[in-house]
């Protein structure tokens, strides 16, 4: 026999952020703790509103599912006395297993015999097992917590009702004091209590009480009912799935409205308008055929139609006094230079224990210098840059960024144009701020690729060069998702450099350190940390761990090198002869990583055909290494393999000859510095 199970956790107003990803962690556990626990199910159903987190069990059954299990117990010798008698622990044994000496027997595990029992576990009925799973929703882990009351138990909110539910009856539990039931709660003003009568029939019963439970519903209805607008209206509502998201996890009924705003704010920048609906208002803009930005808004109500002319007028009084703060910024700043912009970002803080932001500014401007010079920049592009450089936190002091805070670069960009700046110089202040995630577009520009690496590495050596680095998941201003911005650039510009020489260089004529120790100790660390950015690009690729490893630890210290050559490494990975490639240079690489350069190789000590054979090939590889393609360099060391595989089968390199013994491991060294440049291939795995 089986039954629906449903549970549903009434709470105050979740944050939209969390409603979907809380009501699945609330699934996942509990249908894991049903498998766990030997109950089967069918068909399972997720439900979330900002009130409520639910799931819903098709084909629960009545009771867990019995099981045999063959427990092992003493040796034969233990079990038994000489007479073939049960002893003490063979009868303390069948105890323990809640069965007679009778039902005992012997198995032979590698020649020993031992006593087992064959132990019948009859399942218990599953609501007994149901009884238990306020304590698996306490194991569930949120961003934030709360506690209320008395308790000092925290949960994502305080709960307010409590529903679990086997078909028509209600399982007697609580969680945080709250006692099951099947009273749950409809809409906060539309809605009244709603008696669940059968788990079968919950999502139901709430939609008579104006919420619908499940997600995609509501998603759905709101994107029906945009539909209807534009086809209404002639409008195009622009997709935006994100948006879109967070409306459907702030309501529990949704009808979605239309309203409308003066059209001369069409003089502001589209940005500010969006940002203005969007951001601030939750939003969705209306555009013509052609794109065009239109004078209305879409928002979404958490409620029925009735008095909607009513909503829309409050949202448009609210709408546009924003604008019209809008406006009034935007008129302001049109009147006030960059360079009066520039002066005052000096008593502006970037950090209290780092400096103002037109130090940070002064900083990131040397640093672009000497990474144009790196990467090869052309002249124009460096004077844009130079400019850019002088300017690009200008928007920061205006009136509209400290209104919109999330308009920064927007608005210097289109200040900056205003301004007469070229639209290079104008597009790097807005770019220098991408990418905005580990997934989001990189700069499409050199000048505001260049700008974005410069200032990223200033934040990240600064808050370095004070001790501020991160630990663990704390990471308060960023380093992380900034340093991935570096690597994420540097691979989409294809830029091959020192990222140490460009360190050393930055640490002692920009940072003003002169102690050659502490240098080399912030160089490492930020290096180290550069190189963990690297491993979660690779990630990103679906690159082994091994290979991960190995890129981890090589000395190299080329962004761009690194990521390449762990592409060529899982390219080959597959290869017939990649076992007996990693191999041989693996064995290079363990008898020779010791050795300090110079590796210095006297041709007259070389004493056998192999030994001068593979000096040769050691020779041909350092002339073609710089030049050499990725691809070139992977496979002049797959070339040398047999020449390594010969030499090892005809010398011995710890030789009593110290001259001889030494000028082997100096052949062998000059070798495995192209071999670590590419991997420590000591980390790779080979089958």
């Amino acid at each position: 026999m089986t039954e629906t199970l449903l549970i549903e956790i009434g709470l105050e107003e979740l944050p939209a952020r969390f409603v979907r990803a809380s009501s699945e962690q609330l699934t996942e556990r509990i249908t894991r703790y049903l498998t766990e626990n030997r109950i089967h199910f069918g068909d399972v159903h997720t439900f979330a509103t900002p009130r409520r987190l639910a799931v819903q069990i098709k084909d629960v059954a009545d009771q867990q599912e019995d099981i045999v299990e063959n427990a092992k117990g003493p040796a034969k010798k233990i079990a038994q006395d000489a007479d073939g008698n049960w002893t003490k622990a063979a009868q303390g044994f069948a105890r323990g297993q809640g069965v007679s000496t009778d039902v005992l027997y012997f198995e032979t595990i590698k020649d020993v015999e031992y006593v087992y029992a064959k132990k019948e576990i009859k399942g218990i009925k599953a609501i007994e097992v149901i009884k238990s799973i306020p304590d698996v929703i306490k194991e569930m882990n949120f961003p934030v917590t709360m506690h209320w009351g008395a308790s000092a138990f925290e949960f994502i909110r305080p709960v307010h009702w409590f529903v679990v539910m086997m078909g028509d009856q209600v399982v007697p539990c609580s969680f945080l004091g709250v006692e099951s039931g099947n009273l749950s709660q409809g809409h906060r003003f539309l809605g009244e209590a709603a008696t669940i009568v059968h788990a079968d029939d919950y999502a139901s019963t709430l939609k008579e009480q104006f919420v619908i439970a499940d997600l995609e519903e509501r998603k759905e209805m709101i994107i029906k009912q945009f539909s209807a607008l534009e086809a209404a209206n002639n409008w195009i509502i622009p997709q935006d799935n994100t948006l879109l998201e967070e409306v459907v996890s702030l309501v529990e009924y949704p009808t979605a409205f239309a309203g409308e705003y003066d059209a001369r704010y069409l003089d502001l920048p589209e940005e500010v308008l969006i940002t203005s609906m969007k951001a601030h208002q939750r939003y969705f803009e209306a555009t013509d055929k052609s794109g065009k930005l239109l004078p209305h808004f879409i928002g979404v109500r958490n409620g029925d139609a009735n008095h909607l002319q009513n909503v829309v007028l409050g949202n448009q009084k609210v709408l546009t006094a924003r604008l019209e703060d809008g406006l009034f910024f935007y008129e302001e700043d049109k009147r006030t230079s960059i360079a009066s912009s520039v002066e005052k970002l000096a008593s502006v803080s970037f950090h209290a224990k780092i400096g103002s932001l037109a130090e940070k500014m002064a900083n990131t401007a040397q640093l672009s210098s000497y990474l144009a010079e790196m990467i090869e920049m052309e002249t124009e592009q460096k004077e844009n840059l130079q400019r850019a450089a002088s300017i690009y936190k200008f928007d920061l002091v205006s009136n509209m960024v400290s209104e919109f805070p999330e308009l920064q670069g927007v608005m210097g960009e289109k200040y900056a144009l205003m301004a007469g700046e070229k639209p290079e110089v104008a597009a790097a202040i807005r770019e220098h701020y991408l990418p905005l995630s580990s997934e989001g577009d990189v700069p499409q520009s050199v000048v505001g690729s260049v700008l974005a690496v410069a200032d990223k590495l200033d934040s990240v050596i600064s808050f370095f060069k004070q001790g501020m680095i991160p630990t663990g998941s704390n990471d308060p201003y960023a380093l992380r998702r900034q340093t991935i911005g570096i690597v994420q650039i540097i691979e989409a510009n294809n830029w091959s450099f020192s990222f140490k020489e460009l360190l050393e260089v930055a640490l002692e004529n920009i940072y003003g350190l002169k102690d050659a120790a502490q240098i080399e100790g912030l160089v490492e660390a930020i290096t180290s940390f550069t190189k963990s950015r690297v491993l979660q690009k690779l990630q990103s690729y679906h690159i082994s761990h091994d290979i991960q490893e190995a890129i981890l630890h090589a000395e190299n210290d080329d962004i761009l090198m690194s990521i390449h050559y762990a592409q060529a490494l899982a390219a080959h990975q597959a290869d017939e002869d990649y076992k007996m490639v990693v191999e041989a240079l693996a064995r290079v690489v363990n008898i020779s990583h010791k050795e300090v350069a110079p590796y210095t190789v006297a041709s007259e000590l070389l004493e056998t055909a192999s030994e001068k054979n593979l000096y040769v090939q050691g020779n041909h590889l350092a002339t073609i290494w710089n030049q050499a393609t990725i691809e070139e360099a992977y496979q002049a060391l797959r070339d040398l393999t047999p020449y390594i595989t010969a030499y090892f089968e005809e010398n011995m390199v710890m030789v009593d000859n110290a001259a001889v013994k030494q000028n082997r491991l100096a052949t062998l060294a000059r070798i495995s510095q192209h071999i670590l440049q590419v991997a420590d291939v000591r980390k790779l795995i080979t089958k």
